[in-house]
């Protein structure tokens, strides 16, 4: 953090008299240990002078208004102005309106981003804003206050349309993908799941039941008497497309809500963690007369790789055409179609080939007839991208061959076989970071060296999850995506037309260069992004 005249802080704060050198280089000492904090966040933390003192030193360095910031000051409804997950990006707390003014206290005033994207929203709710700066942890508290009131808000709430609505904006505010609405014998248990984990946020009364169920079913467009299972959406919140699932059990009928924002931006392949360069991407992604297949169980990105990879291609003198189960982002310039109840992708693939396609999207191979369709247009001249439900890249062909489509039709078309799954990465807001464990270089060492990779881990350290307001104190923030691509060369395809088993297609692929899953992971492990403890969780290493 440096002042308006790039004069160093701790510089201008011994200048004034407020900390002598010994104390800088103490907090720089543990600045050094903690890279993500600020200079004055440290001195602030470590009490080396008066706070109040402190933050109006600051904010006179860095031009900016000061404010101790307390709870007590934050006279609205935080979520009112920015959600919950805004307010954690970008730690900034909206604490006061006057005369048309909106006072919002930052962390960081350096960070642009942060800055544009709060003044936006507030400028959309028609209010100007004026900001000021405080520190760190200031806002982590306030924050922390904020989600520690959560399950005490929804479950002290009595009004049913309030409480079914506190539920999906407190889900939103949390990031959460899902929220489980689960009858049990003796009342109702709220789940949210936030980063692939669920995690309970309440527990309801029974006698909430019946009403809770009969509010789900009006917002999502379902029938309130039948009691079998049934598909609504709720699209009363600008931002979200709610997929509504309902499910009867012995307890009564639960509900499971998907929460899809509305214009998400694409992300691109290496921002979802694919770890090659652009260059290499287009080459393993840009086909012809052939079928590129996503195979990873259900929740694990498929569509989404899906929709980055279309992205890469996207361009206005190609036909792209989309069958999905639904559709859920909508890309300008592509042709997307919905399934619906009257039709299934094996019919809308039959009506897409008539209407001149370069690309075709099938949302997912699930059955002998798709597959055989898809095919079938591979070797016509187009390039068919779709999503499997498989453990790895190389099961795909055990996987098509089970539907039966033919050795020679899996050889001929399939030019492409990815796998993935999803993985926390640490919070790099609360992880400490120290180094391997003997034990830990031991696994990884062996798990390369099995898959022809030798790791080098001198000076290497992994991080350590802690937990903090910030990723809900799970010491994890958000997922990234470990790869494996398999590319069918001509030796691979005489393997699959000889009917040989995927166990000598594994080995030679190996021998040519295919990495599994695992060899991703530990590389991502290296780079600091996820541990050694959450790959084995999601893979089972040892």
């Amino acid at each position: 953090m440096e002042g308006k005249n790039k004069i160093p802080i701790g510089v201008e704060l011994v200048r004034r008299g407020l900390i002598n050198e010994n104390d800088v280089n103490k907090a720089i000492e543990y600045q050094r240990k903690h890279p993500t904090h600020k200079l004055g966040d440290v001195i602030h933390m470590l009490r080396l002078c008066d706070n109040y003192e402190l933050i109006k030193a600051i904010g006179e360095i860095l031009d900016e208004k000061a404010i101790l910031l307390q709870p007590s000051d934050v006279t609205l409804s935080v979520t009112d102005y920015i959600s919950l997950d805004v307010a954690k990006q970008c730690m900034a707390i909206p604490f006061e309106i006057v005369g048309g003014k909106i006072k919002v206290c930052f962390a960081d005033t350096s960070d642009r981003k942060a800055i544009d994207t709060v003044r936006l929203l507030l400028l959309n709710k028609g209010l100007v804003m004026e900001r000021y700066i405080t520190f760190r942890s200031n806002i982590e508290e306030i924050l922390s206050l904020m989600q520690g009131t959560t399950h005490e808000r929804i479950e002290t709430i009595q009004d049913i349309t309030s409480l079914v609505d506190s539920i999906i904006k407190n889900a939103i505010d949390k990031r959460a993908s899902d929220v489980h609405i689960e009858p049990q014998e003796n009342g109702i248990r709220v789940r949210y799941r936030i980063d692939g984990e669920l995690i309970t946020v309440a527990h309801l009364e029974k006698d909430k039941q019946s009403q809770m169920i009969g509010r789900l079913k009006a917002i999502s467009n379902m029938h309130q008497e039948r009691q079998e299972s049934q598909d609504g959406r709720i699209l009363m919140y600008p931002d979200y497309n709610i997929r509504v699932s309902s499910q009867k059990n012995v307890n009564g009928e639960k509900f499971v809500l998907r929460l899809l924002k509305k214009n998400t931006d694409i992300l691109a392949l290496n921002e979802l963690g694919f770890r090659k360069s652009v260059e290499e991407t287009k080459k393993i992604f840009n086909k012809r007369n052939s079928i590129t297949i996503i195979a990873a169980p259900t929740g694990e990105g498929k569509t989404t790789s899906l929709y980055s990879i279309i992205d890469l291609l996207n361009s206005p003198d190609i036909n792209i055409t989309t069958i999905e189960d639904p559709v859920e982002i909508r890309i300008p310039g592509l042709n997307q179609i919905e399934v619906d109840a009257k039709s299934t992708f094996s019919d809308s693939l039959r009506t897409v080939l008539r209407q001149d396609p370069d690309i075709i999207l099938v949302g997912e191979i699930r059955d002998l007839e798709t597959a055989e369709i898809a095919m079938q247009a591979g070797q016509t001249g187009h390039y068919v991208l779709s999503t499997i439900h498989t453990i790895d890249s190389i099961e795909v062909i055990t996987r098509l061959r089970k539907m039966g489509v033919s050795n020679y039709d899996i050889a001929s078309t399939l030019a492409v076989s990815v796998s993935q799954r999803l993985v926390r990465k640490v919070c790099k807001h609360c992880a400490k970071k120290r180094p391997f464990t003997e034990e830990e270089k031991s696994i990884m060492k062996s798990l390369g060296e099995k898959y022809g990779v030798t790791l080098s881990l001198d000076g290497v350290e992994t991080y350590e999850p802690e937990g903090c307001p910030q990723c809900n104190n799970t010491g994890f923030y958000g997922r990234t995506a470990i790869f494996e691509v398999l590319e069918i060369q001509e030796d691979l395809k005489k393997m699959i037309i000889n009917n040989e088993s995927t166990i000598e297609i594994r080995k030679k692929a190996i021998e040519d260069g295919y990495q599994p899953l695992i060899v991703d992971g530990l590389q991502k492990i290296i780079a600091g992004e996820i541990t050694l403890d959450e790959l084995n969780r999601k893979l089972i290493l040892y």
